[in-house]
Parts: structure tokens; C-alpha cells; sequence
């Protein structure tokens, strides 16, 4: 097997890593094995106390791994996803998995795809892609669906389809984007009735507050009027401001405005 072969297989072997740490775990259990105590393992091998500790703790080398191993960036984690749905449909060849993912997007090897379904095949636990951090989820439900690549649309949608108070949410933070991206003020009413039709208490908070302003927000939905001018010019006197250090007076900084002008 070669070294690129090698590399795709859960614990990997030929890494100078991986070979040490099984090295020195075999050492340390032939030592306990024989009867020593932890301290007289430390001492004779030269280790700290929580090295002897983490290696007598684990079970088999493997154990100690996930930092370095298993949680390597892959140019697959975008596609797992998909694969643990087809997976679970029945369909297990990893060539038809491999020629189904590369139109998406997937630029990997095919042995890459053969050794995650092997893992999946052979492991005694289940093994599905980690989740996608809620800041990343976040970011994909806020950005506009065009933007999104067609391995964070499928992430997306695989995420919403075990979530449906999130499918529920991203529905009307985007049906809201619609509204202020296209001025579509006088269809807040119905925005805001949809959100109270749906169990979201964070949402319900934020249209109410919404709702005790309703002319105002229709009108700032509407109206090609803002006050971004204003507030960039209160915004402009502030950094003057700052830049004084509070050493001067209010003669000053309003020449400074006047000149800056």
C-alpha cells in the first residue's frame, strides 16, 4: 500500500506520529502488565505525568488519535453529507457514490470515497460527517441561496431535513430578505402573521418588537429613503472626536468638522 493509499485509512501507519505513539503505548502497558505503578513507568521512561496517564488510559493507540487524524480537513467533508443520505437509502457502491458526487463539485480521488464507505462498512459504531458549526450554518442562511456553492447548498439541505423549526426559520429570514432587498413593505403583515403561525419564540420576540413600529418598518421596507447619509456623518464627527483624545474642546472639533467638510 502506498503512502497516498495509506493516508485515506482512518489510522494511518508510515506517519512518524502514529508509529511513535503506538511505540510508546505498547511500551507503557508492557510496563503496567508487568506490574509496575505509573510513577515507576514515568520514571523509567522518561515521560511526564500525563503522558503515562493519557497512554494507560487508552485502550488501544487509536484512541489517541482524533486530534491529529480524524478530524484532518478532507476536500470529501463537503460531500459526506450526501454520502451518509445515499448510504442510508441502501446505496453502498463507492464507484456509483463517486461518479454521482464529481458532477457536484467533488474533486477528490475515488479511493478517498472507497475508504470513508469502507470505514462506515466496517466500523462497529455508526460514522456520519461531523455537523457544520452553527456559525457556518448560520452564515449559509443568511447569504443569498445563489451564492452558495453546490456542496454548502447540499450541507444546507441536509441540515434543514433534520430540523424543521430551522428549515422553519430560514424560510422567513429569507422571505424577509425578499421584502428589504426588493422594498416589499406591504407584504409585512403577512410576514409577520406567518411567524407566529410557526413554534420560533426567538422570531415571535423580534415581530413584536417589529409590530410596535409597523408603519415605520412598511415605510423603511418602501420608501427609497434612509438615514444612511446621517448616520455616516455621525459617524465621521465621532472619528474626529476620537482622533482628539479628549484634549480639546468643542471649538476645536467643530472646526475640524467644518474643515473636514
Amino acid at each position: 500500500m502506498t503512502q497516498k493509499e495509506d493516508s485515506d485509512q482512518p489510522w494511518p501507519t508510515g506517519f512518524r506520529f502514529a508509529d511513535r505513539t503506538r511505540a510508546r503505548h505498547a511500551a507503557v502497558h508492557a510496563l503496567l502488565a508487568a506490574g509496575h505503578s505509573r510513577r515507576a513507568v514515568q520514571r523509567q521512561l522518561g515521560m511526564t505525568w500525563r503522558t503515562v496517564k493519557a497512554l494507560a488510559d487508552a485502550a488501544t493507540p487509536e484512541d489517541l488519535f482524533h486530534g491529529q487524524w480524524q478530524n484532518r480537513p478532507s476536500v470529501l467533508d463537503d460531500y459526506k453529507p450526501y454520502l451518509d443520505d445515499r448510504w442510508s437509502e441502501g446505496f453502498t457502491n463507492a464507484w456509483k457514490l463517486w461518479e454521482e458526487i464529481v458532477p457536484l463539485g467533488y474533486k477528490g480521488s475515488y479511493q478517498r470515497v472507497r475508504a470513508y464507505l469502507r470505514l462506515k462498512r466496517t466500523s462497529p459504531q455508526p460514522v456520519t460527517a461531523p455537523p457544520p458549526s452553527p456559525r457556518t450554518v448560520a452564515g449559509w442562511i443568511l447569504r443569498r441561496p445563489t451564492a452558495l456553492s453546490e456542496a454548502e447548498q447540499l450541507q444546507l439541505k441536509t441540515v434543514l431535513a433534520h430540523c424543521p423549526e430551522l428549515d422553519a426559520l430560514t424560510r422567513h429570514v429569507r422571505s424577509f430578505a425578499v421584502m428589504l432587498t426588493e422594498r416589499q413593505g406591504e407584504r409585512l403583515p403577512e410576514w409577520l402573521d406567518a411567524v407566529r403561525q410557526d413554534d420560533l419564540p426567538s422570531l415571535h420576540t423580534l415581530a413584536a418588537g417589529i409590530d410596535r413600529d409597523r408603519d415605520a418598518v412598511i415605510a423603511g421596507l418602501t420608501l427609497p429613503w434612509n438615514s444612511g447619509v446621517v448616520e455616516g456623518h455621525v459617524n465621521r464627527i465621532k472619528m474626529l472626536k476620537r482622533q482628539m483624545f479628549g484634549r480639546a474642546g468643542f471649538a476645536l472639533l467643530r472646526k475640524r468638522v467644518l474643515l473636514a467638510s
